[in-house]
């Protein structure tokens, strides 16, 4: 069974940083593609980015790239959103997810796994 924790939310101000942290329980995270997501309200929870079970591969939306950053330490079974130039749009809950099968996915039905998610809210 594998649990995950996001932490690091919060309210911050447009232009702002943030990092997200995804802390993960079990032996299955080092072999496990990692994703995050973010849901608005009203709106379907949309795929920010990911990061392979190597830790060299990252795939990231659109609107989130040069501004998020995925990164992983496996020492740590931690894996990390670094958020930056902040906007108003990104306000969402977000979300960390393990994919055990490394589909690779944008899916999120492709991810086992999936933490309770934190708010993060921009002003402007």
């Amino acid at each position: 069974q594998v649990q995950l924790v996001e932490s690091g939310g919060g309210l911050v101000q447009a232009g702002d940083s943030l990092r997200l942290a995804c802390a993960a329980s079990g032996r299955t995270f080092s072999r496990s593609t990692m994703g995050w997501f973010r849901q608005a309200p009203g709106k379907e929870r949309e795929f920010v980015g990911r990061i392979n079970w190597t830790g060299v591969g990252t795939y990231y939306a659109d609107f989130v790239k040069g501004r998020f950053t995925i990164s992983r330490d496996d020492a740590k079974n931690t894996v990390y959103l670094q958020m930056n130039s902040l906007k108003p749009e990104d306000t969402a809950v977000y979300y960390c997810a393990l994919d055990s099968r490394n589909y690779y996915s944008t899916d999120p039905g492709r991810y086992d796994y999936w933490g309770q998610g934190t708010q993060v809210t921009v002003s402007s």
